[in-house]
């Protein structure tokens, strides 16, 4: 009989406290930014955080990714180089790393994870990383359930898929609209986030056809209804994007994903089990619509050609749509009635979309119950309009208290033979200690079972938790021996973990791999001369350098390659019926930047390049 899956949730982490809370709200893992080449630029810790995130992770089986996963210059590779050791010292697991020419630095054993910018789509792509050495491999955020069953097919490593949090419109590592238009690369962690702007989209005359919406802004990805048949198709490893989110919203996804998985595994115990340990108790209750959103979509999870795309886009507004609440009953100048069941508070952010279209918030003065609340202006909201929570004051406020304590269960064996007091305790971890006290004991008058147990217990200030207990029996116990025998017994069950801790390493690589292509583009991202070598040892022979490498941008260059497509968004798929409701050729205004809009409908893609006008 196969040995079950094991099954990972990995939280994202701006910094060490919101890591150790991602772990403490059930994550298994955490990826986090170091001190630099991290595709967040504004997401760096220094090597002392991600120690104390590295050292709380491991007590619970947790384990720490770093990210470094920009693109690397040749000057900046020997940095890289004593960054990763560092790591690799303090007690990172692994590496999540885009630039290939990290390969071929001297690099300690650390396990090496592909990250999404190494844009992972096909079958090939995947078994070409694995044959690199990656022991982990992020497949793209586009890919179906089928897609991704062919990339288990060839593959043994696990298969890490994004499942919440916002989404790039454009294929990861293959987007050049922030190095061109602003000088400020995606790839080396400065997305300037141009796909949340309002365009225009105009015809070839530059004619209006649809004005000031935000056409490139996708919604937020939520798959937290598809999480077993993700598990089916082979993924392992479960991803919550947000590197920049805050504390609250981290706890509050990470617990409501740990309770799904967990009753996915709950149903197959024989197929699935996680990988970190620890029982997990919440003082909320997790609510993905209270956390920053723009609305939810499973993306192209199950259909490569989706046949209706308008739930894939924002297109009215690129902010967090929240909570929706319902309906405007009766507006009468700062008293608001709204039809909705929800308990409203004091200082609660509501929005709404205005007559001109715009979407605008106004804040709780005074909630007066069922569904009236004073606000802290006059506003005119014509009934019938939909009102969302995007500030939920007490559910803020909850999280931003301590609100979830995560414990180890532990087994205790209490025994007193031949003036030996020993302790033995086994957790859930599998590890087990025993530790013994030369002492001189008399039998006890009462009983003493309950008063051992209860002493074994106070397992206060430890992660450990008494789950069962064996105790010594009619012999009278001093507090203060137990104590000491239990402190230090503890003591020994935290050393033997750290030592019995499995430690992922490096894979080899396959000399005699092949890369799938024979010929790179600049949206391969090779920079460096390392990356350069990589590839010609694997059988590249033509390859055009990265933009941010040098390359020359032209009138063709692909400022964004997507799944995504407008025409099919806006109902005008040049395959469907309603093709004319646009014309043929149709392109993005902002300002004075003119991009043109091309569809590859043999792939069902699409690509933006710049167009002088």
């Amino acid at each position: 009989m196969e040995k079950p899956a094991l099954i990972e949730l990995l939280a994202p982490a701006r910094d060490a406290d919101i890591a150790i809370a991602a772990i403490d709200h059930g994550a298994d893992a955490v990826y986090m930014g170091a001190s630099h080449h991290g595709a967040r630029a504004d997401a760096c810790n220094t090597l002392d955080d991600v120690r104390r995130a590295c050292d709380y992770a491991h007590k619970f089986g947790g384990r720490i990714y770093a990210t470094v996963n920009t693109l690397v210059y040749d000057n900046e590779l020997m940095e890289v180089e004593r960054l990763v050791h560092e790591l690799y010292r303090i007690g990172v697991d692994a590496l999540i790393v885009q630039d290939l020419g990290l390969l071929r630095l001297d690099l300690p054993p650390i396990a090496l994870h592909a990250s999404t910018q190494c844009d992972l789509r096909t079958p090939e792509k995947a078994r070409f990383l694995e044959s690199l050495g990656f022991s982990q491999l992020v497949m793209a955020r586009e890919l179906t359930l089928d897609e991704i069953r062919a990339i288990r097919q060839v593959t043994t490593v696990p298969l890490e898929a994004f499942v919440h949090g916002a989404l790039c419109v454009s294929y990861s590592g293959r987007c050049a609209i922030s190095q061109v238009l602003k000088g400020r690369s995606a790839n080396r962690g400065e997305c300037a986030q141009l796909c949340r702007l309002p365009y225009d989209l105009v015809d070839g005359k530059g004619r209006i056809l649809v004005k000031g919406k935000h056409l490139l802004s996708l919604r937020d990805m939520s798959r937290h209804d598809r999480l077993e048949q993700m598990m089916a198709a082979g993924v392992s490893s479960f991803k919550i994007e947000g590197r920049l989110k805050d504390v609250g919203y981290v706890k509050n996804v990470v617990a409501y994903y740990r309770h799904a998985i967990d009753q996915v595994i709950a149903r197959q115990p024989e197929r699935y089990r996680r990988t970190s340990f620890g029982k997990v108790d919440l003082t909320f209750e997790p609510s993905l619509e209270k956390s920053f959103n723009r609305g939810f979509t499973r993306y192209f999870l199950d259909e490569r050609h989706p046949k209706d795309g308008t739930a894939m886009a924002s297109v009215d507004t690129p902010k967090s749509q929240g909570e929706y609440l319902g309906r405007v009953v009766r507006c009468n100048g700062n008293e608001l009635t709204i039809d909705t069941r929800a308990t409203l508070a004091n200082g609660d952010g509501l929005s709404y979309f205005d007559t001109q279209g715009e979407f605008t918030g106004t804040r709780v003065n005074l909630a007066l119950g069922g569904g009236t609340v004073l606000l802290r202006e006059r506003v005119a909201i014509p009934r019938g309009t939909a009102i969302y929570r995007t500030g939920n004051k007490a559910f803020d406020d909850r999280l931003n208290k301590p609100s979830a304590n995560r414990s180890i269960a532990v087994d205790a064996t209490l025994r007193y033979t031949g003036g030996m007091l020993t302790l033995t305790l086994a957790d859930e971890r599998g590890n087990r200690v025993t530790h013994a006290i030369e002492c001189d004991l008399q039998a006890a008058d009462k009983p003493q079972e309950a008063r051992q147990t209860a002493e074994l217990a106070k397992m206060g200030g430890t992660i450990y938790r008494l789950d069962d207990a064996q105790v010594a029996g009619n012999v009278f116990i001093p507090a203060s021996l137990l104590s000491r025998l239990r402190r230090e017994t503890v003591e020994l069950l935290d050393r033997a973990h750290l030592i019995t801790r499995p430690v992922d390493k490096r894979r080899p690589e396959a000399k005699n791999a092949s890369c799938p292509t024979t010929k790179l583009e600049p949206a391969d991202n090779v920079a460096n001369h390392l990356a350069e070598q990589l590839y010609r040892d694997h059988g590249v022979i033509d390859m055009v350098p990265a933009l941010e490498a040098g390359a020359t941008v032209t009138a063709s260059t692909p400022l964004m390659h997507t799944r995504y497509c407008i025409r099919r968004q806006l109902g005008a798929c040049l395959k469907g019926k309603n093709a004319n409701v646009l014309p043929r050729d149709i392109f993005l205004k902002t300002g004075s930047t003119l991009l043109q809009v091309t569809c590859n409908c043999k792939a069902c893609e699409m690509t933006l390049t710049q167009h002088k006008q």
